[in-house]
């Protein structure tokens, strides 16, 4: 892949990240003319540092959650 390439590559992935390396694929055949697989695109992916790795989910914390949690851990604190 060539360096203009790779730049149109990390342009793509950093404006829409939720796209896939097949679609991402697609699109650089229609904008750059490049025939790449999603092979090769994942591959080029993972070399610059994007890995696809899904973010770890938060738990919603309420006020009342807080509270809650602050007593039981009163109730509970071992002298």
């Amino acid at each position: 892949m060539t360096e203009q390439g790779q730049q149109i590559l990390k342009c793509t992935v950093r404006r829409s990240c939720q796209l896939s390396a097949e679609s991402i694929a697609k699109d650089l055949q229609t904008l750059c003319g490049l025939q790449l697989s999603a092979t090769t695109v994942h591959g080029e992916l993972h070399g610059m540092g994007f890995h696809d790795r899904a973010a770890a989910s938060k738990l919603y914390i309420t006020e009342c959650k807080t509270k809650r949690w602050m007593q039981w851990c009163k109730a509970h604190h071992l002298s």
